[in-house]
């Protein structure tokens, strides 16, 4: 029995899921969990990508002294960040995360010359100002010496994993969300490129895809870690690993990975950078197996992870989803809206925005987190409509993987605004769609549908209708 371990990074922590195979049924077991964020570092917001690779090392130390010896791993953490490298291959600059505010204005930049139009038809990937191909325009500005002394760069998780096995590689899922690959050849856009005005020679790398082999450990990695294993690309974007774990119950669920973002969505044949997608502000991001991963992105649970810190953790996310259902306040916010990106209080801003709508200040902690979890619901009904106008389908479900499908409030809220049956789970749906991915490229599953079949059989999945 060969035990696989996922290494799964969000915004404010990450974990180590051991898992293997067994009669059908998939077991899983955290053995590691570390905390993660952004602090501000000489004048940005910035990860501490050292003591993240320090943490990927330690998990697989820890897996190894509770008794697994696992075969392979992958690594999955959130998009559009990057790690610039020189001609030695080491860090030039700082990891600035997402929600930094160094892009302001850097989509008008491109648009004196090249229209967001123009570029979604390429990209198929909507406009958010944390786009990687922002950030890098960004960067330029600030450092217009990085155009020459820059030679390559890696998304996050492609460079821990080159930290663990000296191998470049990119993967697909998480380039693609850059707004810089062309979303019908899967390779990187010349055209779009050049139009940011960035250099081709930071590109000079090819896209593979998930399940690809990166090589086994160093040799002193694996002394730290107590032991050699192979390393592979998984769905290296966290929501590309999470929808492979949605156990859909046929092709029209729309799926909801559900956690610091909500990406509400469905799987396509191929990208939509249609006109009326667009417009709409649905993305086309790369899925497994030459899948496109169409979906919105919502604020999700950020808004209350915010409130949560700024009440001093007194909740828990349980507590707090029982008081939101306790209230009866009826008012909610547009929770697609960027103004939630990064306020300087979550609970300030969303009372501000229920204010210039016109709808009474919630009087209560309860009134104030049902606004949010109302806001989130009817956010999903939007796009769930808007989604099946564009592509014919008509869903027939909500499928919810992530950290919220434990939010019996949003749950419920969720069905009665759609309509729609919600099945909720699993919970650490992106650490089983990273091992979903290994157990295909070991040929223990024969493919994603049997992949699903197994989650569904594995885990407990509550149906709210």
């Amino acid at each position: 029995m060969n035990v696989y371990l996922a290494v799964d990074i969000g915004a404010s922590s990450g974990r180590h899921i051991a898992g293997w195979l067994q009669d059908g049924i998939l077991h899983t077991k955290e053995v590691y969990r570390f905390p993660n964020g952004a602090a501000m570092k000489n004048g940005h917001l910035c990860w501490d990508i050292d003591a993240l690779t320090g943490h990927v090392i330690a998990g697989i130390r820890a897996a190894r002294e509770q008794g697994f010896s696992p075969a392979a791993l992958a690594i999955d953490t959130w998009a559009v960040d990057f790690v610039l490298l020189d001609k030695d291959d080491q860090p030039v600059g700082d990891l600035v995360a997402y929600r930094d505010s160094r892009t302001d204005g850097m989509d008008t930049e491109l648009e004196k010359t090249f229209s967001f139009a123009q570029l979604y038809a390429v990209t198929g990937i909507a406009k958010q100002p944390f786009n990687t191909i922002y950030q890098m325009m960004a960067v330029l500005r600030e450092h217009p010496e990085y155009r020459e002394t820059v030679r390559d760069f890696l998304m996050v998780p492609e460079y821990l994993a080159y930290k663990l096995t000296g191998v470049k590689m990119h993967e697909w899922t998480n380039c693609s969300t850059t707004a810089l690959c062309d979303a019908k050849t899967r390779t990187w856009s010349e055209t779009v490129i050049k139009a940011a005005g960035l250099p081709m020679h930071w590109f000079s790398q090819p896209i593979a895809q998930p399940g690809a082999l990166i090589g086994s450990l160093l040799p002193d990695i694996a002394d730290a870690a107590g032991g050699q294993l192979d390393v592979l690309l998984t769905a290296t974007h966290d929501t590309g690993s999470a929808y492979l774990a949605v156990p859909a119950r046929d092709d029209q669920a729309a799926f909801l990975s559900s956690g610091t973002w909500s990406l509400l969505g469905t799987e396509l044949d191929a990208a939509c950078p249609t006109d009326a997608s667009r417009i709409a502000g649905f993305t086309n991001e790369g899925g497994f197996g030459g899948t496109t991963r169409y979906l919105k992105n919502i604020m999700g649970l950020w808004m209350l992870q915010c409130i949560r810190r700024e009440t001093g953790n007194q909740y828990s996310f349980a507590e707090m989803a029982d008081l939101a259902a306790r209230s009866d306040y009826s008012h909610c916010v547009d929770a697609t809206d960027n103004r939630f990106l990064a306020p300087a209080s979550m609970m300030d801003e969303v009372k501000a925005a229920l204010r210039e709508s016109g709808a009474p200040e919630p009087t209560t902690l309860g009134d104030l987190l049902r606004a949010v979890n109302l806001s989130l619901a009817v956010c999903y009904r939007d796009a769930i409509q808007q989604m099946s106008e564009i592509t014919g389908k008509a869903f027939t479900s909500v499928n919810i993987v992530g950290g919220g499908s434990q939010n019996a409030t949003l749950n419920r809220m969720t069905a009665e605004m759609t309509g729609l049956p919600v099945f909720a789970g699993p919970a650490e749906g992106t650490a089983i769609g990273n091992l979903i991915v290994q157990l295909i490229a070991k040929g223990e599953f024969a493919s994603l549908h049997d992949a699903r079949q197994s989650v569904k059989n594995s885990f407990d999945i509550k149906e709210v209708s």
